[in-house]
């Protein structure tokens, strides 16, 4: 079954609101991890999520989206921050309920190293999976790590800090699906899969406008890691739970800033069902009402369906286009179903709660909201299974 819906179009959006990195933060204080983290239960195992994108895609965002979801008071950097009046650089962000590891703290050489090897960062051979799978190991059987640091302001490796099991740890960086020891571990993936002209365009958004490299030395850099990128980092798709894939709009071919953002949710996967439009299983294209939905220029379309992705039978749900009033979102939340969400609007609520954050306007915000939302239910589920394991255990010693 096919729908196709009316259509709605105003005027330009900018590209300022697709930068990743206009989100994170320069300088943070941070407190000991330890003062931050809720222990765990007795017996309850912490859940564990890697994330897989290239450098400079958007991760940080993602990230903040899905603390903001678990909730949280205090919140540590992600990134690197520099802590001061006694604090350290570190690339891990700790809430309440969520640990979020930055995998560039698993490199075997500081930046002078990868000089000299010649080899990027990119390449396996620059990174320690054997202590990666280690400590992974560790944390889901809710024991402490000291985790090594890779300090992205000077690029040499510094004093390991002292982690401890939450109970969402997640693994963010360019191998979290890479070594099969390691993969086994992950009770989800998600993959960011930005093309490449979208890539383009957000590293010089970051590198030309607010560090002032120049676009020779940005296309240099691009050029020098595609070879590893398309070796060792994009082959992780085949192994992701959902990919969220950015593409420049197909509703105008000469628009270079609005984006097509497609969520690709694969089916059979333990704890999880998708997400769709109107109808499951249906194929579906809608334009939503003018009155009901403002739309710059090229206006927008969602679509929903089924199809094979690499190998896998999938459902993807699409958004194209920007909206001009971010509380307009309840309208688009209406016609989604299986958001994972606990009541109607909380989706269009948790964007509101990050407006000013990248993406909040167009489709990568949603779709990474979407997937916050879905981590949140595996780790309700997989907790209740648990509990119930623990519950009966008890009972049968009683």
């Amino acid at each position: 079954m096919k729908f196709i819906l009316s259509i709605a179009a105003l005027s330009a959006g900018s590209v300022a609101a697709f930068a990743p990195s206009a989100f994170m933060p320069k300088s943070l204080s941070v407190a000991s991890s330890s003062s931050l983290n809720m222990a765990l239960a007795d017996g309850v195992k912490p859940i564990i999520i890697g994330v897989a994108a290239d450098s400079g895609c958007g991760k940080s965002t993602f990230m903040r989206r899905l603390t903001n979801i678990f909730g949280g008071d205090v919140v540590g950097p992600l990134g690197g921050g520099h802590g001061t009046e006694g604090g350290w650089e570190t690339n891990t962000l700790v809430s309440d309920l969520t640990t979020v590891i930055c995998l560039d703290d698993y490199h075997i050489n500081d930046r002078n190293g990868r000089k000299e090897s010649g080899l990027t960062a990119l390449n396996p051979i620059e990174n320690n999976f054997d202590l990666m799978f280690e400590q992974i190991a560790a944390l889901k059987n809710g024991d402490t790590i000291m985790k090594p640091i890779y300090n992205h302001a000077n690029g040499t490796l510094d004093t390991p800090e002292k982690i401890e099991a939450t109970p969402i740890i997640i693994f963010e960086g360019l191998h979290p699906m890479h070594d099969d020891r390691v993969r086994d571990l992950l009770d989800f993936t998600l993959y960011l899969d930005i093309s490449d002209d979208v890539k383009l365009n957000w590293k010089v958004q970051r590198d030309m406008e607010e560090r002032g490299h120049s676009l020779e030395s940005i296309m240099a850099s691009i050029e020098a890691r595609k070879p590893d990128f398309d070796a060792f980092i994009d082959p992780q798709k085949k192994d992701s739970d959902m990919i969220i894939e950015v593409l420049p709009t197909a509703l105008d071919k000469d628009d270079k800033k609005t984006l097509r953002v497609r969520c690709i949710q694969k089916e059979g996967v333990s704890d999880f069902s998708p997400c769709y439009l109107f109808d499951s299983g249906s194929t579906i294209e809608w334009s939503p009402a003018a009155d009901k939905l403002s739309s710059p220029a090229p206006g927008m379309k969602l679509k929903y369906g089924t199809e094979d992705y690499m190998g896998k039978p999938s459902q993807v749900v699409e958004m194209d286009g920007n909206f001009d009033n971010l509380q307009e979102l309840v309208y688009i939340e209406s016609a989604l179903s299986n958001t994972k969400t606990k009541y109607y609007g909380e989706l269009t609520q948790a964007m509101l709660s990050l407006a000013d954050a990248p993406g909040s306007n167009n489709g990568t915000g949603l779709m990474q909201t979407l997937a916050a939302f879905a981590i949140r239910d595996l780790y309700e589920k997989k907790s209740a299974i648990a509990a119930k394991a623990l519950n009966e255990k008890a009972a049968a010693k009683a």
